[in-house]
């Protein structure tokens, strides 16, 4: 089953593939409710031998495909909610919600798993197992595939139903058209939200020798902070801590009684994570009291490290092979710092993100808009070949495991 004809099948449905896309792009969602954009997908699908599965925490929702023989269970996922931007790529399909816009990929995403859907659907007969087709809302901060998982529309670990494999695919726009990109380990970084209180007392700003101004403290505590990454971190394992919000103040002649800071923490490692959120804590409460101030410290967790199983990246390459040749994988050498909550089903059942390269054939694929850009474009002709390598990914290891 699995050879290059899968790709040309995928050409074949080529349009509706683009024009689930577009449809989805013109009109984004976002956060945990994205029933438009569901109901899309359902409308797409609707004569498919499908089972589906929802449930109350949120929009997402798995269509169960079961194979004519028995065999493994496989998950592949695409997600569906945008990003609160505005959209300046200038389309005919772009999106008609001020504030709102598809610039990760999703709806392309979407699109592709759709699209293996249908392929996956043709060669039921001759399927063994079955395949959980996971469309995700709120992945963009909001937990979608944790509140999925807590949902039970993936299994329980409990009665052995989880799946044995997933895969999810991500358009890169900054990559060369129709590669698929992976490596084995950390994938993608863990994301955490730091948020710092420095309290001190205000006064009138012509006399700062009577009030204890917090500003020039929390400045100090930002630069001390980034000291602290390069000093106390050993550079091998990459690490990333941006203070990206400071707000205070509201006149020009006031000193402030406190100022807030927030910021992202990036990590490859649970042990990582847990270090630099201690680090942080003491330089910041250091600081503030050497200036007779007060540092109030917050952490809000968000997805964790993204880790590739070795076997499923393995079994990646394979199926981009075996579509495109020696050219059509390439091994990552580092991770990426940004994250991803389809972490949280790694975490749970072995498989693999996968990056595919979506840039203009031919063209400057290093100069192009990146992901979460207003201008962000990917090159459709691709989205054959990533629903392609979705069925694929799921009809070997129906085959093989992972052989």
């Amino acid at each position: 089953m699995l050879t290059a004809d899968i790709l040309d099948a995928a050409r074949a449905i080529s349009p509706r593939i683009t024009d689930l896309r577009r449809a989805i792009h013109a009109d984004p969602e976002l956060g945990l409710e994205t029933p438009r954009t569901l109901a899309k997908v359902r409308d797409e699908l609707a004569d498919l031998d499908l089972t589906w599965r929802e449930g109350p925490s949120c929009t997402g929702a798995v269509a169960v495909l079961k194979g004519a023989q028995p065999g493994p269970r496989v998950l592949l996922r695409g997600d569906m909610d945008a990003l609160p931007m505005q959209e300046r790529t200038g389309l005919p399909f772009a999106s008609q919600t001020d504030g709102r816009m598809h610039a990760c990929g999703h709806d392309a995403h979407t699109a592709m798993l759709a699209g293996a859907a249908r392929l996956l659907a043709d060669r039921q007969a001759d399927l063994k197992g079955e395949v959980l087709l996971m469309f995700q809302p709120g992945e963009e901060g909001y937990h979608g595939a944790r509140f999925m998982l807590e949902d039970g529309l993936l299994g329980s670990a409990d009665d052995e139903t989880l799946p044995d494999a997933a895969f999810a695919l991500h358009v890169w726009p900054n990559a060369k058209h129709g590669t698929i990109m992976g490596r084995s380990g950390a994938m993608l970084a863990s994301a955490d939200m730091v948020k710092i209180t420095v309290t001190g007392a205000g006064g009138h700003a012509s006399m700062p020798y009577d009030a204890t101004d917090p500003v020039p403290v929390a400045a100090e505590i930002v630069l001390a902070l980034q000291s602290m990454m390069t000093r106390r971190f050993d550079a091998g394992e990459a690490s990333v801590l941006s203070v990206t919000m400071i707000e205070a103040g509201s006149a020009q002649n006031v000193i402030p009684d406190s100022v807030e800071m927030t910021g992202t923490i990036r990590t490859l490692s649970p042990e990582r994570r847990s270090a630099i959120r201690e680090s942080i804590t003491r330089v910041a409460q250091n600081v503030a009291a050497a200036h007779e101030c007060k540092a109030q410290l917050s952490f809000v967790d968000g997805f964790p490290v993204t880790v590739n199983d070795t076997r499923a990246v393995e079994l990646s390459r394979h199926v981009a092979q075996t579509m495109g040749g020696e050219d059509a994988f390439a091994y990552r050498p580092n991770p990426t710092m940004g994250a991803e909550d389809f972490s949280y089903v790694l975490e749970k059942v072995p498989g693999a993100m996968l990056f595919l390269g979506a840039a203009a054939q031919g063209g400057d694929w290093q100069g192009c808009c990146g992901l979460h850009s207003s201008r962000m474009v990917i090159d459709e002709s691709v989205m054959p070949k990533g629903a392609a390598f979705l069925a694929g990914c799921a009809l070997r290891f129906a085959q093989s495991g992972w052989e």
